[in-house]
């Protein structure tokens, strides 16, 4: 049927699914136990919402449906893909993943989480293990430094301190 004799009302937008955080390709998808524990919290939650999805409207629940839909499989596909690495079984003595890590640079001091994409968020001070201050660091001990690129800008960076909790 030629597109002149549908009904405009009749075409259905489709949804835009916000993606999930970027994990470059062929890099193994990184997570400590917490942050798995975050992703089958977040899992729940979306399926209640669409278990309680409560709108009369039958086009903007198809509408609905199909973003919860989405951004669930999104989230099974990263909870499949998931490989837990705990930070307790890390080599204590040096930067790796799951590693909260003191940092001197441009004479302040910073103080941040390695941990895998899903559970980055700067405000809490934790960075995915792929962000280039993180691979920059990764194997590194207290006390070295290290010279890291910023755009044009080279800075210096020394490594005060690496716990993991």
């Amino acid at each position: 049927m030629s597109r002149g004799f549908v009904k405009e009302d009749d075409q259905e937008e489709t949804p835009i699914i916000p993606p999930r955080a970027a994990l470059p390709d062929g890099v193994t998808n990184y997570i400590t136990p917490f942050g798995m524990q975050l992703l089958l919290t977040e899992k729940e939650t979306i399926e209640k919402e669409r278990t309680n999805l409560n709108v009369q409207d039958e086009q903007q629940r198809r509408r609905d449906l199909a973003v919860i839909n989405g951004k669930l499989q999104l989230l099974q596909e990263r909870i499949a893909s998931a490989r837990i690495l705990d930070p307790k079984e890390q080599p204590q003595n040096e930067v790796r993943f799951g590693a909260t890590v003191t940092i001197k640079m441009n004479n302040q001091i910073q103080e941040f989480q390695i941990v895998g994409v899903d559970e980055s968020d700067v405000k809490q001070q934790k960075i995915a293990f792929v962000a280039p201050i993180a691979r920059v660091i990764t194997g590194k001990k207290e006390g070295e430094q290290v010279d890291f690129h910023l755009g044009k800008e080279l800075r210096k960076l020394e490594i005060l301190r690496i716990s993991y909790q």
